[in-house]
This record gives structure tokens, C-alpha cells and sequence, in this order.
């Protein structure tokens, strides 16, 4: 067997392997043998068909299995004996088009085209600069977030008319376009929230109403158009929702408002516990602090996210480009042209940042251990799990979740990944310098729409 590597350039090669009859002769006999060891065959005894009536019948296809097996082993050995850094999996050059009569003596030639994983260095240092941002709570987010909690607390009542945070519960029935209700139309009896209702001039003619009254309503532009809320209030799909151009007749049949619980000590009791929290200002505080702390992990992932794209731009290096497009039409066999080059710039910037890992990893002897892999898989389960119930799960049950979870390959794998990419993250943290900048939530909104 002869195996040749040629150097297109820094990112393609060509793997030329040259097979003949003894390297692949004690294989195809072996295999031969073994499938006649356990053939079922009418006219023979279970295990007893003769080696030569199997070749006979099946010893072309084994012939060419075996020769595939031994060409994958072989340009798998190869690649890792010669350490090459290869992108996606080698693929049969497109002109190959040499044909054999597989009869036990033919000699081989296969081509194989290589991507190889470009060299580039890291030069990431204190003159990188990046603003972490430290998100502090306003005055307008504090007051939604106190109003919410307190009428979360508080009681269903009734009034007479209607304000501007009540509830409506009304019938909604689709008009003709000259004012008359529409015969076999669109009926639907439903809450309409004031506070939803995203225009303020039918906002303001909501409010007011007492049970029974009627108005008319633009509900597409109540609602400015976004067809899952349309849909939803109508009892509709989205499709017909985004095509509805009818207005409906609103008739009042209750309002409904959610008074807010008092600031007192049984409700700050409720929340944080017996004496925790003794009057408004410490409840004020608490909210500030657990707000300030569900923020920061926005800010965290959108520091995150600038590394990302810092790194992409900073560290600049060509890829294989048409070899790896090549590949992954040949993977995706239902990968469109239009999505192909649609998609690639993505990929490819994905790829880049994986390569970049793969260095620091590497050149820093980062390791990554199962200890960090299984307590990184608790804490994703953990957060999961309080989804659906504020009650926390045990430390064994959880830690038994994790065992399971972690068994499944491609959940190790995902979360291997997740710990990896966090370790490169705060690697790349502790070198750069990160100017710290506090922002209030509302103006932080608006920085990463």
C-alpha cells in the first residue's frame, strides 16, 4: 500500500492512496469465511456453507466493503499519524472517475481532497477593550416590577367603569364595512386587556365603559398588527389574523380590575419571609437587588455575544470556502443552493470561533473536567426544573437527573460544549480589558434590539 499527500495550498491537499490485491486479499478471505460461519442457506447446514459458495454468490460485494472498511481505516490512521488538522471529512475527488472489475486482483487508486484548518495566531492583550455593562434598575422598570408583584397579591374585584390596567370581558363580533354585524362572521367572547392595547386613542376609548356598552373597534390597530395577539383574542389562526381587515363591535359584558395588595407586613412576609423585610423601602431595596441580578445575566450574555464578534473580526484567517461548501452539500443531502449560500457566512463564522477555542484550549492547557461538566448539567436541569415549580429539587434527585441526562451522548456533548466555550469566554475576560459602564435597564432595552 502506497499513501501520498499533495499540497494544493495552506488549506487543501489531496490524499492519493494506492491499494493492491495483498492488502486486501486477508481481509476479503476472513470475511468470507465469517459469513459463511453463520449463513442460513437452504440445501446446507446452518454454518456449514462452503467458503467458495459464499464467494461465489456474495464475493464481489464483500470484496467491496472490505476495501471500503480498509481505505477508511487507512486515511484515518494517516491523518492522525501525520497530525493533520482537518475541517469536515475527506471527500472523493469529483474527478475519480477510474473503473475497476472488483475480481480479487484489481490495483486501486483513490483521491481524497483534504480542508485543512488554517494557522493563525492570538494576540489578545489589555489593549483590547470591551464595555461590560453593569444594568441598573430605573425608577419607571422599579415601579412596573413593584405594581406587578402587588397585584399579583391582590384581589379580583368589579368595578362599575373601567380604568386603565382593567380587564374587559367582552364579545368581540366582525362588522361588515358598512357598520353591520357580519353575517356568519368571526364571534368570540374573550378578555381584552387595556394595558395590551398598544394605541392610545383606542386605548383612551376603552376606558370608561360599564357593562353593556358597546364601541367599535380597529383591532388591528389596537394591537398594531401582530397576528398571534389577534389571533388569540379572536379565537383564530394567525394566517386568517394577518389577513383580517374587518372591524368588531365590543360589547362589555363585565370589567374586571386586579386591586393591589396593600404595603404591609403580612404581604412582605409572604414574599421574603418573617421579618426579612419590615417596611417599604427594604421592600423596595429586595426588588432593586433581584432585579439588578436577573439583569446582569442579560448584560453577561451580551458581553458574551461581543466577544463572540470581536474575536471573529480580531483574528483574522482563511477557510477552505468552496471544499467545505462542497462538504456540506455532500452531508445535507436537502440543503438547497439558495440555503447553502444563504447560510454560509453563518457557518463559517461558527466554525471560525470553534477554531479559535480549539487554540486557546490548547495553548493555555485549559482543561475541562466531568466535574465541571456535571455540575454545569445540574445547574440547566435545575433551572429547567424551577420553570415549572418554584419548589427546589433535592441535591440527590437533582445530581441523579444529571447521571442520566449526561448518559445520552448528545447531551454530553452539548454541554461539554457549553463548558468550553465558557472556559474560552472567561479566558479571553481575564485578558482583555473590560470597561465597566452602568446603564439603566430601559436604555440597556435599547442597546441590544
Amino acid at each position: 500500500m502506497n499513501i501520498t499527500q499533495e499540497k494544493i495550498d495552506n488549506l487543501n491537499a489531496v490524499v492519493k492512496i494506492n491499494i493492491d490485491p495483498a492488502d486486501y486479499q486477508a481481509r476479503v478471505d476472513k470475511a468470507i469465511k465469517d459469513h459463511a460461519k453463520k449463513a442460513n442457506m437452504p440445501g446446507f447446514r446452518k454454518g456449514m456453507v462452503p467458503a467458495s459458495h459464499i464467494k461465489k454468490m456474495y464475493g464481489k460485494s464483500i470484496l467491496v466493503d472490505e476495501v471500503n472498511n480498509l481505505l477508511s481505516d487507512t486515511l484515518n490512521n494517516y491523518i492522525a499519524e501525520q497530525k493533520l488538522e482537518v475541517l469536515g471529512q475527506p471527500l472523493p475527488k469529483l474527478d475519480n472517475n477510474k473503473e475497476y472489475n472488483w475480481d480479487y486482483t484489481d490495483n486501486f487508486e483513490f483521491n481524497y481532497d483534504l480542508g485543512l484548518a488554517p494557522e493563525f495566531a492570538l494576540d489578545f492583550s489589555s489593549k483590547d477593550k470591551l464595555t461590560q455593562y453593569v444594568i441598573k434598575i430605573d425608577e419607571t422598570t422599579l415601579a412596573e416590577r413593584v405594581k406587578n408583584i402587588r397585584r399579583s397579591y391582590g384581589k379580583m374585584t368589579n368595578p362599575d367603569v373601567s380604568a386603565e390596567d382593567d380587564v374587559l370581558y367582552a364579545q368581540l363580533t366582525q362588522l361588515s364595512p358598512d357598520g353591520s354585524v357580519f353575517d356568519d362572521g368571526i364571534s368570540n367572547t374573550t378578555s381584552v386587556r387595556l394595558e395590551q392595547v398598544t394605541d392610545a386613542k383606542i386605548k383612551k376609548s376603552l376606558i370608561g365603559l360599564k357593562k353593556d356598552d358597546e364601541v367599535t373597534l380597529d383591532i388591528q390597530k389596537a394591537y398594531n398588527n401582530d397576528a398571534p395577539k389577534v389571533a388569540a383574542i379572536l379565537g383564530i389562526d394567525e394566517g386568517e389574523a394577518a389577513d383580517l381587515k374587518s372591524n368588531f363591535k365590543l360589547t362589555v359584558k363585565n370589567v374586571n380590575r386586579l386591586e393591589e395588595s396593600d404595603l404591609n407586613q403580612e404581604f412582605f412576609d409572604k414574599l421574603f419571609g418573617e421579618g426579612a423585610v419590615t417596611d417599604e423601602a427594604g421592600f423596595k431595596a429586595k426588588i432593586t437587588e433581584e432585579l439588578e441580578s436577573m439583569m446582569q445575566q442579560d448584560a453577561d450574555r451580551k458581553l458574551q455575544n461581543d466577544i463572540y464578534n470581536y474575536s471573529i473580526d480580531k483574528v483574522q484567517f482563511n477557510l477552505p470556502d468552496e471544499f467545505l461548501k462542497r462538504w456540506l452539500r455532500a452531508t445535507n443531502e436537502k440543503l438547497t443552493e439558495d440555503e447553502l449560500q444563504g447560510g454560509y457566512k453563518d457557518f463559517a463564522q461558527n466554525l471560525k470561533w470553534t477554531l479559535i477555542e480549539n487554540k486557546i484550549i490548547k495553548d493555555n492547557s485549559i482543561e475541562i473536567k466531568y466535574e465541571e461538566v456535571f455540575a454545569a448539567a445540574k445547574q440547566s436541569l435545575d433551572q429547567q426544573f424551577r420553570m415549572y415549580s418554584p419548589q427546589p429539587i433535592g441535591e440527590e434527585q437533582l445530581s441523579q437527573y444529571a447521571v442520566q441526562y449526561l448518559q445520552n451522548k448528545e447531551n454530553a456533548n452539548k454541554v461539554f460544549d457549553e463548558v468550553k466555550a465558557l472556559k474560552t469566554l472567561d479566558y479571553i475576560k481575564s485578558v482583555v480589558t473590560l470597561d465597566k459602564k452602568d446603564i439603566f435597564y430601559k436604555d440597556f432595552k435599547e442597546l441590544v434590539k
